[in-house]
């Protein structure tokens, strides 16, 4: 019994550490994610902190791969509430993302050939790190808008039917 105990704190504790700081929802319904992928972000100190206290909108953001690196653009973190104007850092300025450079040129192929989009999806805890999770999207015409709210109507419906009986 107390070894069940020990793990169920143990899981506990590792959710508790990877918690999502800032979701794009809006993201999931222009595009269609096709691949995803987690990336570290470049941030000064007074990002961080106003990440951490969920002072970030990922909403208009886009990524850019330029020079075998990814970009984030138009990502908005408020500067930092108990830093001065001196020592805060600009809302909307460029971050640079953290990836491996197979995982870059396989983005950038893909890019290239198919004419979709990198979007920011959520920014999240991994233990100590800040981390982005950017997905590689098709963008959606109104009848596929209108096409998935219908399945999702579908399945709520038929959920709520079956919790029925």
């Amino acid at each position: 019994m107390n070894k069940q105990k020990a793990k169920q704190l143990k899981a506990a504790q590792r959710a508790s550490k990877n918690k999502r700081l800032a979701e794009n929802r809006l993201a999931r319904h222009q595009y269609e994610i096709l691949e995803t992928l987690e990336t570290g972000i470049e941030l000064l100190g007074t990002e961080v902190k106003s990440i951490r206290a969920g002072k970030a909108n990922l909403k208009d953001g886009f990524c850019l791969i330029r020079k075998g690196e990814i970009r984030l653009h138009n990502v908005h973190i408020s500067p930092h509430s108990f830093a001065s104007d001196y020592f805060n850092h600009d809302p909307l300025r460029v971050r640079k993302l953290l990836a491996h450079r197979r995982e870059i040129e396989k983005f950038k192929n893909q890019l290239d050939k198919k004419g979709l989009a990198l979007i920011p999806l959520s920014l999240q805890l991994k233990g100590s790190w800040i981390k982005l999770i950017i997905g590689l999207g098709k963008g959606r015409k109104l009848h596929d808008k209108r096409q998935e709210e219908k399945k999702k109507q579908a399945d709520r419906e038929v959920k709520t039917a079956l919790k029925r009986y």
